[in-house]
């Protein structure tokens, strides 16, 4: 492909990934106007973004089937027609349980991008491209952070949070133009794979065994559901605990997730010398330092605002170390069941940062010590699966090498 269709196919790629990001990031400033306009605590709202989590995770089990067997494309313009008609649902909710509804559909229709965004990959890119390309949608991703939530900010004070919704309704409409005039098919439809129960799970199942794709999804997930821990408690610390502003808090969140923008660069670097695995190792290792430490920090009262803002980007700078490389790792033993495997790991993923969303939610003390807690310790799980599931991961890419495996 040309440099040009190369960018193209990128940046709608990278669009497709950002959905989830900007459903998550866009609304937040808003969560005390929404606790005020629908009688509740912003403890009720951080439900909806748990439901949100929820829905991602049991909606890519979905998908992963569906694009295996119609193609790419036919299930995507589904899960984004469901996405913009929930985000419409989401705007007019008159109650928080109203609105936890329809952030579950929401995240249903929505999550198609993400799996056929990485089932793309696998399509479209040879397998010794695909770490490279996983590392410009982490950009991709790790830039709209920086933007979402100050655009949701404004957006918040000038028109009410309602509106947060109707503009993601919009952006979607327009990633759904683009996809049906520049995205390439991928993987075309294949009439022989069985939707029938017993032969989904049977492919599930397939992808499962494969120690290769359980050791990195496991690695990736976890580690990487440390950001969601973060993003479920930092309205409440930010907004509650430091009192700042809607569009102050925009603005943190924007400076945080410059941390995450310049990891992924740093990466490209690091792939030039050291093997994806290796670099897993160095970010996981970097991570559980820096979490010590804010752990202790924050428990010993060390740090206010601006020393929590820091030791949260000094955190933040190795996710995009570790999130690439193991998506990359758990999808390359794939052809066949790119689209299974990518919607495993995608419900994986999601489904762990449902849970440390919760859970923070959960621990709510009044300090910012369940949000740090809970961010170290995906990384210090994730580092551990790492090291006790290294010899298996081996063992099945020398046998893969020798030809010993058969294609999946």
């Amino acid at each position: 492909m040309t440099r040009k269709q190369y960018f193209l196919i990128i940046l709608i790629l990278g669009s497709l990934s950002t959905i989830s990001p900007f459903s998550i990031d866009m609304y937040l400033p808003g969560f005390p106007a929404i606790a005020e306009d629908l009688n509740t605590t912003i403890s009720k709202v951080q439900l909806s973004l748990t439901a949100y989590l929820i829905g991602i995770s049991a909606g890519q089990l979905l998908y992963g089937p569906l694009l295996d067997r119609f193609g790419r494309k036919y299930p995507l313009y589904a899960g984004l027609g469901i996405y913009i008609a929930a985000s419409i649902g989401c705007a007019f909710a008159d109650s928080p349980d109203m609105l936890i509804a329809m952030r579950f559909l929401q995240a249903i229709g929505g999550c198609a991008g993400m799996v056929a965004a990485q089932a793309l990959v696998r399509d479209l890119f040879p397998v010794s491209e695909t770490a490279k390309v996983f590392s410009w949608l982490i950009l991709v991703i790790a830039v709209s952070p920086m933007i979402a939530p100050t655009v949701g900010g404004y957006i918040t004070a000038a028109f009410g949070w309602h509106a947060v919704f109707l503009v993601l309704a919009g952006i979607t409409l327009v990633m759904l133009i683009a996809i049906f005039f520049f995205l390439p098919e991928g993987k075309q439809a294949d009439p022989g794979m069985s939707l029938k129960p017993k032969a989904v799970l049977g492919n599930f199942y397939a992808v499962m065994r494969n120690p290769q794709f359980l050791v990195y999804t496991l690695v990736g997930g976890i580690a990487s559901a440390a950001p969601f821990a973060y993003i479920s408690g930092s309205p409440e610390v930010f907004m509650k605990i430091y009192k700042v502003s809607e569009q102050e808090y925009g603005w943190i969140f924007a400076v945080l997730s410059v941390a995450m923008v310049g990891s992924p660069q740093f990466n490209h670097l690091l792939l030039r010398k050291l093997r994806s695995d290796q670099i897993i190792r160095l970010g996981l290792v970097y991570q559980t330092l820096i979490g010590a430490l804010m752990v202790i920090g924050v428990y010993a009262g060390w740090y206010g605002l601006v020393g929590l803002i820091i030791v949260l980007f000094l955190f933040l700078l190795g996710q995009g170390l570790t999130a690439p490389n193991a998506s990359a790792l758990s999808l390359a033993p794939f052809s066949k069941f790119a689209g299974s495997a990518s919607a495993l790991a995608g419900s994986f993923r999601m489904g762990i940062g449902a849970l440390v969303s919760g859970a923070v939610s959960l621990l709510h003390n009044g300090t910012a010590l369940p949000m740090v807690v809970v961010m170290t310790s995906c990384t210090v799980l994730g580092i551990l699966i790492y090291f006790i599931g290294q010899g298996s991961a081996a063992n099945y890419r020398n046998a893969e090498l020798a030809g010993a495996v058969p294609e999946l």
